[in-house]
């Protein structure tokens, strides 16, 4: 008998796979229509956003990360098949004993340090678990995959499907609301004031003022309290057509999609769609948006937008609005109490480089990550084995619309 014929992949999909310290960072992506125009040096510039920011750590001193494209892409336009990207850690060169893929001949010198073995583990990190979950004693195993430089990989393929959406007018953007305790003035700033920001390489704040106190108390926590930040960004979609996502199922629903999506960065404890949070404490008439129709456009439209563009798991139309609220980074120059795995003693925890703050970086990882899932959302509504194809049902479905 015939083997069962293979389904056509239609729908936008992604694997990401290295070490922080290895030899580099790998990504593959399926999906994408063929003939989609893709430009290299449009996802060099997304990596080079995510490492920017004040209050980064010595890491982003040493890699300046540039992706290698592998397959998937021709003369500058997807071929229709999986898409590998790799991105080179540079700072391999400096681990080479610690991360080998071969076992060495003889066991590393432990007393010496060299062997940069992982026994205490690091409160607020995988560490721990996770050496419990996989049976490693050496937690350099965990942490090595647990690690944000995974995020690399997740902005590059961001960038793929940010090109993807842009093409049917979809455009992304963020920008810092809160660092620390210190709060930005316009936390509901319009996407052009965002979009503004867009290669800022502070803060990325729409409120300078609030942005120059940030900065100071970056200072104070890194150099004279030896401590991290956390703190609130949003991520603004523009431009996304009704109708993505649906209500027929709990899986199906964009917004626990994007929840999840963005909740997977790292160091994320909390998102927030629209403004979810202040509206679980205000009376349904001051929450839900008025509906509104312009008949000169022949669309429907929205009074207000509390809801952050999502209604019963589907956009709306609107703005899509979705924060994450970062905890301060783990690893801390002022070490937190642990307990050696083994001896079971007392100690200070390990400490690996660490940023003071990844606010504006992990605007960046969102955007990426809400890009990835509004891709999903356009090539499963759309599908599509060419881009032309695609385009021709998004014009069906922009007319089907206009028709309602």
């Amino acid at each position: 008998m015939f083997p069962e014929k293979a389904a056509t992949v239609m729908n936008f999909s992604f694997t990401t796979t290295g070490e922080s310290h290895g030899p580099a960072l790998v990504a593959t992506i399926e999906g994408l229509p063929a003939g989609l125009p893709i430009s290299r040096d449009y996802i060099n510039h997304e990596l080079w956003r995510r490492q920017q920011g004040y209050g980064r750590g010595g890491r982003m001193k040493i890699e300046t990360d540039t992706v290698q494209i592998l397959s998937g892409i021709r003369h500058g336009e997807t071929l229709g098949g999986p898409v590998a990207l790799l991105v080179e850690n540079r700072d391999f060169q400096n681990w080479l004993e610690v991360m080998a893929v071969d076992k060495p001949e003889q066991p590393p010198d432990q007393t010496s340090g060299r062997d940069r073995k992982v026994i205490r583990p690091r409160p607020g990190h995988a560490d721990l678990v996770g050496g419990m979950k996989y049976d490693r004693r050496d937690l350099r195993d965990i942490l090595e995959r647990a690690s944000a430089r995974e995020t690399t990989m997740r902005v590059a393929v961001g960038a793929l499907a940010k090109q993807l959406l842009r093409e049917f007018g979809v455009e992304l953007a963020s920008h810092v609301i809160q660092l620390g305790e210190i709060e930005s003035a316009q936390p509901t700033a319009s996407f052009a004031e965002i979009q503004a920001l867009y290669d800022d390489t502070v803060l990325r704040c729409v409120d300078k003022e609030a942005e120059a106190c940030m900065v100071a108390r970056i200072d104070l926590a890194g150099v004279e309290e030896g401590d991290t930040l956390g703190g609130l960004f949003e991520v603004v979609a523009q431009g996304c057509v009704p109708g993505l996502g649906s209500h027929i199922s709990w899986a199906a629903k964009l917004d626990g999609q994007l929840a999840q999506a963005v909740m997977s960065i790292h160091a994320v404890k909390a998102v927030e769609l629209g403004e979810g949070v202040a509206n679980a404490f205000k009376p349904g008439s001051q929450v839900h948006d008025e509906i509104t129709y312009d008949a000169a456009m022949r669309t429907f439209g929205r009074s207000s937008n509390r809801a952050g563009g999502l209604e019963g798991g589907m956009t709306n139309g609107q703005e899509l609005r979705v924060r994450g609220y970062l905890k301060p980074i783990a690893t801390l120059r002022k070490r937190l109490k642990s307990v050696h795995i083994d001896t079971k003693e007392v100690l200070e925890a390990d400490f690996e480089r660490s940023d003071v703050t990844a606010v504006p970086a992990a605007g960046v990882i969102g955007e990426a990550m809400v890009a990835i899932v509004l891709a999903q959302a356009m090539r499963e509504k759309f599908g599509g084995d060419s881009l032309g194809e695609m385009k021709r049902n998004f014009e069906g479905y922009q007319q089907q619309l206009l028709e309602y």
